[in-house]
């Protein structure tokens, strides 16, 4: 059994991580499998979104301790940072993929677990999900790209606060501050995440793609900057065979290729 399961529900990927006695940790194998799939995800154009979560009752424990507590002293300090480096660049395959991904959060997602809720694009809570940037309590700093996306997430005081602390946060905390977005009340979390998925199943893939691309990066890039993208975009958007079967909908006064749900956020 693959400690990364990859199922298929309609036009959506499900990622399950599958170490349930370690409540999910990052090890060494787990990490190899994100960085083999993610970029299978990103080139499969019968994906149109990918659901994240974990298996046993909880999403991610974040970095596996005893397997680095066993590593102690047995490996130069460059090959730590190699260590890193090689996490940040499948998870940055994670965080720039162009199709919508929904973290389906149970149980923990502390640490690095956190981070990879939060590379998610819409973050669903069970009512009894925790969120930690639990580092501290191990004298730590936030990885897996956590020190760049809890600041967006939630604000840069609130982010330090959290980073901190170490502290536990509730789903219900975790909704206000903007970690999650939604709490799974009368179903599984799971179930709500590949409901909300199949919504992108006849979306503009490309569209959605440039939107997420431009807006990831809009806090670095100057307002002109954003406005060129904006600019070049549109016109690729206004040249696709989805604009232009939707304006001919539109004038011919049939229904659209691709509505949200007017009762849903």
């Amino acid at each position: 059994m693959s400690v990364l399961e990859l199922s298929r529900v309609g036009a959506s990927a499900v990622l399950t991580m599958n170490r349930p006695a370690a409540r999910n940790a990052l090890d060494l194998e787990l990490r190899k499998a994100f960085a083999a799939v993610l970029p299978e995800l990103r080139d499969d154009p019968d994906v149109r979104a990918v659901v994240l979560t974990g298996a046993g009752g909880h999403f991610c424990a974040g970095g596996d301790i005893r397997a680095m507590a066993a590593g102690q002293g047995q490996t130069d300090v460059f090959e730590g940072r190699s260590r890193i480096l090689n996490m940040q660049r499948w998870f940055d395959e994670l965080v720039d993929l162009e199709k919508p991904v929904i973290a389906a959060v149970d149980g923990v997602a502390y640490g690095a677990g956190l981070s990879l809720a939060l590379a998610a694009d819409y973050v669903l809570a069970s009512p009894r999900a925790t969120f930690c940037a639990v580092f501290a309590r191990i004298g730590y700093v936030p990885d897996l790209g956590g020190m760049y996306l809890l600041p967006r997430a939630v604000g840069l005081a609130r982010a330090k606060a959290l980073a901190f602390s170490a502290r536990v946060v509730d789903a219900r905390e975790a909704l206000q501050l903007g970690i999650a977005h939604q709490i799974a009340e009368d179903k599984p979390v799971l179930d709500a995440a590949v409901e909300l998925a199949a919504r992108f199943e006849h979306a503009p893939a490309g569209a959605l793609g440039i939107i997420k691309s431009v807006m990831n990066r809009a806090f670095e890039s100057d307002r002109h900057s954003v406005y060129m993208q904006e600019a070049m975009a549109q016109s690729l958007c206004r040249e696709s065979a989805f604009h232009q079967e939707a304006a001919r909908r539109f004038v011919g006064k049939q229904a659209p290729l691709y509505q949200w749900p007017q009762e849903q956020p």
